[in-house]
């Protein structure tokens, strides 16, 4: 079995292979254009997760690097998933060293609720206190 490697060098990442997951194959930026998931990557701390040099996961995290942070675009290919590299990757996400001490860490999904609970995420303390603008299919439009 290989072993994987997960790392933060934005140099390494398969820019083509991110965005046609996104924007083919996952449920929350279908339609998202190279342009905008190249500017969400430069303002973010990005983290691929490769395999024997291939890239087959992915999470992005966007943050203040002091109060809060946002984790979003985790995926890992699906010849690749049942593996535990997910596990792997969101423990190298929640380690990182200039991802300590944060107020809030939040984050959105429809269907890895499992995942996320085993590192202490949960349902807002405090729903009513939050508020977003949500535009869903906005790169269908």
């Amino acid at each position: 079995m290989s072993i994987l490697r997960i790392t933060t060098d934005k140099a390494a990442l398969d820019l083509p292979m991110i965005h046609q997951f996104l924007s083919e194959r996952s449920t929350w930026a279908i339609g998202i254009p190279l342009a905008l998931v190249e500017r969400a990557i430069d303002n973010s701390l990005c983290f691929g997760a490769y395999l024997d040099g291939r890239q087959v996961g992915f999470a992005r995290v966007t943050t203040d690097y002091a109060t809060f942070a946002y984790l979003a675009d985790v995926f890992v290919l699906e010849p690749e998933r049942g593996k535990g590299y997910s596990k792997q990757l969101v423990e190298a996400v929640l380690s990182h060293a200039d991802l300590q001490g944060l107020r809030r860490f939040m984050l959105a999904t429809s269907d890895a609720h499992e995942l996320y609970t085993r590192y202490g995420f949960t349902p807002p303390a405090r729903p009513a206190t939050l508020m977003e603008r949500y535009f869903p299919n906005i790169y269908a439009n």
